[in-house]
């Protein structure tokens, strides 16, 4: 839990977030995507000693960041002529009189109505298109991931409670204590043969909760090319597209 937090501005990252937890043992360095960097450490450090640590991972940082600035290019910036499609929907944009920007799902649409002096790659509007987006994702996975949640689990005998569905950006499923299994609406973004992954991925959580040896081993049962999914996923990252 965290209980005191600094900024910190580094001669070469910028502004990094010093965070202080009773959860953490060990001083440890976090860096994501269009995230500023940050420093988790216990509370009997002192922030001088995480100023420290960031002089001693200097190189590593600057490793780092370079791979993360490859994955921020791939991120879009949407404008009048950007083709995004989802499953069932395309994004078509449009100028409008008027002066607020409105955003919709019509007609296997995200149709987004922008004034005719706005601008479509300020951040405002940037973030309202994927509003949009996200709208389309969730009535999609709404329709799609329980059915074939439920298709897989009868196939292969993996009984569970219930399936909940999020917008979460960190992972793209979950498996309760409970045998609760919990989705991400951004499964919508990945082909179907990664969502059925994902999916059976879960169901396997329900009869093993970590990722051990029998945990891998059923996985192979009911999904023979698991290992090989499992890489491939790893080109995936929530937080871009």
């Amino acid at each position: 839990m965290p209980i005191s937090e600094k900024i910190f501005e580094h001669k070469d990252f910028g502004n990094v977030s010093m965070i202080k937890s009773t959860r953490t043992r060990r001083i440890s360095i976090s860096a994501k995507p269009f995230q500023p960097l940050r420093v988790t450490l216990p509370v009997f450090e002192s922030f001088s000693r995480a100023e420290r640590f960031l002089e001693e991972k200097e190189k590593w940082i600057h490793r780092t960041l370079d791979k993360i600035r490859q994955l921020e290019d791939q991120y879009t910036v949407f404008n009048e002529d950007t083709r995004f499609r989802t499953h069932e929907h395309e994004l078509k944009v449009e100028r409008m009189e008027g002066d607020i920007p409105k955003v919709s799902l019509k007609d296997k649409k995200i149709l987004v109505q922008l004034p005719e002096k706005s601008d479509i790659q300020s951040p405002e509007i940037q973030e309202m298109i994927r509003w949009g987006i996200q709208a389309a994702w969730r009535k999609e996975a709404r329709k799609y991931l329980p059915v074939r949640l439920n298709e897989l689990s009868r196939k292969h005998q993996l009984s569970y409670n219930r399936v909940i569905i999020k917008n979460n950006k960190t992972r793209w499923g979950s498996c309760s204590q409970k045998n609760n299994i919990n989705l991400s609406l951004h499964l919508m973004r990945l082909p179907d043969h990664l969502i059925d992954y994902i999916l059976l991925h879960e169901l396997a959580h329900t009869l093993h909760k970590n990722h051990g040896r029998q945990f891998w081993k059923n996985m192979e049962k009911i999904c023979p090319n698991a290992k090989t999914l499992d890489k491939e996923m790893r080109g995936y990252r929530m937080e871009i597209y």
